[in-house]
């Protein structure tokens, strides 16, 4: 009795850990008849207080009969097992592989009883492998699924995005529990099920499992485990028709958190790209379902957008801190005196025994890395497949163009290049966190600056690109290879010049916002001088504080601040 009661405090232990550490990412999926361009999309910001920041390769290549590779999760290093090695791997840059398949992922945890203390693979490492092994979304659906049957899933429930260049899916996750007969788990494996997102709409996900219902009879765009049913009835979980089932209803509940600090932001999302409409009804109609009032009026898995949208487009919408909405981060005291769209850490706090949240937007301070995966179907795959990286937080960093079939990564994302515990002056990552945290002391008046250079990057980068990929294809018909080393070249010098853009930025910033003034400037970087000519700054700007803070300090402490004629 003693060790059933251990191994329970045990499991959900490690089921709390995996549901804090997890509610973190989001992601954006929009098909290739929803884009301007034709070109197929997914968004992935990687939020974690423990994730560094990096841009992860690996090359592909042949490997002999009976290779074993060993399998280290993904969020904390741990060794879980063995998998045997397929013939042939792919090459992998970042999200993306050299086909032009993307996978990212949001955890949602779901039913704490389901996770698989024994299984190898864990979440991470089935994205990282199946791109390894995948040529299509279909293709890697089914290295996923297969891998997690053999060798069991080790992580709790997941939403994964998975594309390439002519399809969109989704595909959500769970394992079945750890039921131990004869020193093995009786229930390996997992549940799950995939829908493809139809041609023309977007979808987006968030922490929370989204699919609920779903066809049983559609295999071109349904898919799903044989047991993702049968299972729930042998539980208990679920006791209606099949035709009536809903995975998310069933295998990950909705409650306040899953509603507020996840579907919010997909309410969000769908609302930017919407231009105010979510499917056929207002964005508002839904407020109170994101406000986490309401789970009955839950939102359509996707939707069409107002508009056919750019890469531009998608990435800013990555940056959304709910700004014009009732939930915007800027217009509460909480925001402080320069309208800070953050709260720091934890979620929530307590006042008088009652608890309060503190929303969580798309952007957000703990971001390790984040990218949109572009894959064109138009062109080879060589040339074809775009990651659009960044590091830190969405809001205040800037994407930068890596091809997927590149054959080396920039020295400023490189793996090894500084960590979370030691920093590296040639780190992306650190320059980056350098002046985000410095604009959140200063929110309003800094942000709009950075804001400035992260669009200067980015469409002088995409106004690039079709120039690029013209140069490549006529590189590639003579030599595909040489069109790869042509492309990793733009890639990594890009990335390059991105770094040393905010090498410049940081000091840029701290000269002109230094210990809370504002100098003036004749353009930006030609400070104003006194006229004295002895590099002495004109009088500077104090912008001071939003109204509504003044208005706060006066309340709480007016009298004694109070200036008496």
């Amino acid at each position: 009795m003693k060790k059933k009661i251990m191994t329970a405090i045990l499991l959900a232990i490690f089921t709390l850990t995996l549901h804090n550490e997890a509610k973190s990412c989001t992601n954006i999926l929009v098909t290739k008849g929803a884009s301007k361009d034709g070109s197929v999309m997914v968004t992935y910001a990687a939020d974690s207080h423990q994730l560094y920041g990096e841009l992860y390769y690996n090359r592909g290549g042949k490997h002999a009969p009976g290779t074993m590779m060993d399998i280290y999760e993904w969020d904390t290093g741990k060794y879980l097992g063995k998998i045997a090695q397929v013939p042939e791997t792919y090459t992998t840059v970042g999200n993306m592989n050299e086909h032009q398949v993307i996978i990212t992922e949001t955890t949602y945890g779901g039913l704490g009883e389901l996770v698989d203390t024994t299984g190898v693979m864990d979440y991470g490492s089935l994205i990282y492998i199946a791109l390894q092994r995948a040529r299509t979304a279909r293709e890697a659906i089914k290295v996923m699924t297969d891998l997690v049957q053999e060798y069991g899933y080790y992580s709790s429930g997941e939403s994964f995005s998975i594309a390439d260049k002519n399809e969109v899916w989704v595909l959500e996750m769970i394992g079945k529990g750890t039921r131990m007969e004869n020193g093995k788990n009786a229930d390996k494996g997992a549940v799950w099920v995939a829908v493809r997102i139809p041609d023309g709409y977007i979808t987006a996900h968030a922490n929370q499992a989204r699919i609920t219902t779903f066809p049983l009879n559609d295999p071109e765009n349904c898919l799903y485990s044989p047991d993702v049913i049968s299972f729930a009835k042998e539980r208990g979980y679920y006791k209606g028709a099949d035709k009536d089932f809903s995975f998310s209803d069933t295998y990950a509940p909705l409650d306040f958190g899953g509603m507020r600090g996840c579907e919010a932001r997909v309410w969000s999302a769908f609302n930017i790209l919407g231009k105010g409409m979510i499917g056929d009804k207002p964005y508002t109609y839904y407020q109170d379902y994101a406000m986490g009032h309401n789970p009955k009026n839950r939102m359509p898995l996707y939707i069409k957008p107002a508009e056919k949208v750019t890469v531009k487009m998608v990435a800013d919408a990555m940056r959304d801190h709910y700004e014009g909405t009732i939930l915007d981060m800027t217009q509460d005291i909480g925001a402080g005196g320069n309208e800070l769209p953050y709260r720091w850490r934890p979620m929530t706090f307590e006042v008088d025994g009652q608890k309060y949240y503190n929303e969580r937007a798309i952007a957000t301070q703990q971001t390790g890395f984040w990218l949109l995966g572009q894959a064109r179907n138009w062109l080879p795959d060589a040339i074809g497949g775009i990651l659009w990286f960044g590091v830190d937080d969405a809001a205040t960093s800037a994407l930068t163009p890596v091809y997927s079939s590149s054959l080396d990564v920039p020295e400023c994302f490189r793996v090894g290049n500084g960590n979370m515990t030691t920093y590296s002056e040639t780190s992306a990552f650190w320059i980056f966190n350098r002046v985000s945290n410095f604009a959140y002391s200063r929110y309003n008046r800094i942000a709009p600056d950075v804001k400035i250079a992260i669009d200067k990057h980015e469409l002088t980068a995409m106004e690039r690109v079709p120039a690029i990929d013209a140069a490549a294809l006529e590189i590639y018909k003579s030599s595909p290879e040489k069109a790869r080393e042509f492309l990793t070249d733009f890639s990594v010098n890009t990335a390059q010049q991105l770094f040393s853009t905010w090498v410049e930025l940081d000091k840029y910033l701290l000269i002109k916002h230094l210990d809370g003034n504002v100098k003036r400037e004749n353009s930006p970087g030609c400070f104003m001088d006194n006229g004295s000519g002895k590099n002495i700054p004109a009088s500077p700007m104090f912008p001071g504080y939003s109204e509504k803070w003044k208005r706060a300090v006066k309340e709480d402490a007016g009298e004694k601040l109070k200036v008496k004629e």
